[in-house]
């Protein structure tokens, strides 16, 4: 599998403007989701133009995200002439049109099954009630403001890699989640990390997801998909 970043800035661009060949990723720098799909065109070595969305602003509301991403939401791959949208089923698409070279699933069944079970235990448990919406959303039901938004991420993102932990208890696990190479698993695993520490959950009974992270992270294909390399919208 290939590592180079290719990442170029496409903002004031028209769509007239842009590559007719280069992918485009519309993607916000802290969004997890998008932070995935950036790690996985990294390490295949695909170069594509950066859209960045500013949820701040409400621009994922705008008509014209609205019209390439119905729910909403980021990030949106064009590519291949397709509008692709939610992480990880843009992961298993990039994966499986880059063959044989990506590695981001196992070759045999029962370790698809395993990264796709680890990978769903954070888009899928942890990631749907510990982003900013239901955080903000408990804040005002419960009027605590920010002590709650913060006592709410630090619970349930805390459980949710607990969980985690122990499904990494297994003796398929390597240098990364699933064996020495990385997956769609670490690909879930290094934003929902960095999540962790921007809200203060406490890391120190999880040493095999500090461990994994930590490895993942000496990689330039991670390195240079994360939010502090990106940074934040003009």
């Amino acid at each position: 599998m290939r590592c180079d970043t290719g990442r170029e800035a496409a903002q004031g661009h028209s769509t007239g403007e842009r590559s007719v060949t280069r992918p485009v990723l519309h993607d916000y720098w802290r969004s997890s989701a998008s932070y995935r799909v950036r790690i996985a065109l990294n390490l295949l070595g695909i170069a594509y133009e950066a859209a960045p969305v500013n949820l701040l602003t409400g621009a994922h509301r705008a008509a014209e995200n609205l019209a390439r991403n119905p729910q909403g939401l980021v990030p949106t791959l064009e590519i291949d002439g397709h509008e692709l949208t939610q992480s990880l089923a843009i992961v298993e698409y990039l994966h499986e049109t880059n063959q044989p070279a990506s590695t981001l699933m196992p070759a045999d069944a029962a370790g698809r099954h395993r990264v796709r079970a680890l990978s769903h235990a954070i888009a899928m448990e942890i990631h749907p009630i510990c982003n900013l919406s239901v955080a903000n959303h408990v804040a005002e039901i419960t009027g605590g403001g920010d002590e709650a938004k913060a006592a709410w991420m630090r619970t349930y993102i805390g459980k949710g890699l607990a969980a985690l932990e122990r499904m990494l208890d297994d003796p398929r696990t390597g240098r990364f989640c699933h064996g020495d190479t990385p997956t769609l698993a670490d690909l879930c695993l290094v934003p929902q990390m960095y999540n962790a520490r921007r809200w203060g959950v406490d890391l120190a009974a999880l040493p095999k997801l500090v461990a994994i992270d930590a490895a993942c992270n000496e990689l330039e294909a991670f390195a240079a998909a994360h939010p502090d390399r990106i940074g934040a919208p003009a």
